[in-house]
């Protein structure tokens, strides 16, 4: 029930409330800050997948949780990204447009790029992909939802400043909620994993901070761009990554698939790296 029904409306409803914050001008200010934008569209579109790929044969993961990590790494920040960004005292304009652009991006790359990976890692054995129904499942749940969010913004600008705030903290606990549900229903499967994957998760987000960072500096950017950076190479959307493998898998309901549980311990261990990471820059 979490996984199959419970999974896709939350993240609807969180694609909804990343909708309310944007606006039609968030889609051509990247033209304001070309060199930040394009740094952290580098290292969220290229450097992330090719991290994570390097990972997964590093630690000479199962083909299913190669292609998990593979899902997870091919997946924007979403809403998580933006809230992060701001309290570490980014630049939210720049996260936004981000955000925007590569959830945008993500309804073409995602399908074609998890198809790929998993005729990469899984050979022979490999499920077929339907990029086509993928990509449309995806626009149902991440595009269609951000567009209402995004008109309901437009038509009603004082309703939405009212009700926003609240909608965003709920689409936060919401994210957590849904996580801590498919584990609990699933904790034998993420337990036992957890010692393979947790530190992988750890290493990809360490790494990418990181490199968010040192790609900012060797621009030039200025902190508050360069935190930015970081947090949007960084930080994906797990819940998202969940249910593309759910998707690439086939669910039965209730278990969570091999290639979902990459997600589901990241979505957990982010959250041990980025507070720390926030509090720093914070200063």
């Amino acid at each position: 029930m979490i996984v199959k029904i419970a999974l896709p409306l939350v993240l609807a409803f969180i694609m909804f409330s990343l909708g309310l914050g944007l606006r039609k001008t968030d889609f051509v200010r990247v033209l304001k800050f070309p060199v930040a934008f394009g740094a952290g569209l580098f290292n969220q579109v290229l450097l992330l997948p090719l991290v994570a790929l390097g990972l997964a044969h590093a630690f000479g993961l199962s083909p299913e949780f190669a292609v998990g990590l593979m899902i997870l790494a091919l997946c924007p920040g979403g809403v998580t990204s933006n809230v992060l960004a701001k309290l570490a005292g980014g630049n939210p304009p720049l996260s936004i447009s981000l955000t925007a652009i590569t959830s945008l991006l993500s309804i073409l790359t995602v399908p074609i790029l998890v198809a790929f990976s998993v005729g990469y890692f899984m050979g022979d054995t490999a499920p077929r992909v339907d990029t086509t129904k993928l990509g449309f499942t995806m626009f149902l749940i991440t595009a269609v939802p951000v567009a209402i969010g995004m008109a309901l913004t437009a038509k009603a600008p004082a309703l939405v400043e009212k009700i926003a705030p609240g909608i965003s903290r709920a689409a936060v606990v919401l994210f957590v909620f849904i996580i801590l549900g498919a584990l609990a229903a699933n904790w034998e499967v993420f337990s036992s994993n957890l010692t393979t994957l947790g530190p992988v998760a750890v290493l990809l987000n360490v790494l990418m901070l990181g490199a968010g960072i040192a790609t900012a500096k060797t621009i030039g950017l200025g902190r508050s761009d360069a935190t930015t950076i970081s947090i949007e190479s960084g930080v994906q959307n797990g819940t998202l990554a969940i249910a593309v493998g759910s998707i690439i898998a086939g669910i039965d309901g209730q278990t969570l698939p091999p290639e979902t549980v990459p997600a589901a311990v990241y979505s957990i261990t982010m959250y041990f790296v980025c507070v720390p990471f926030v509090l720093w820059r914070r200063r």
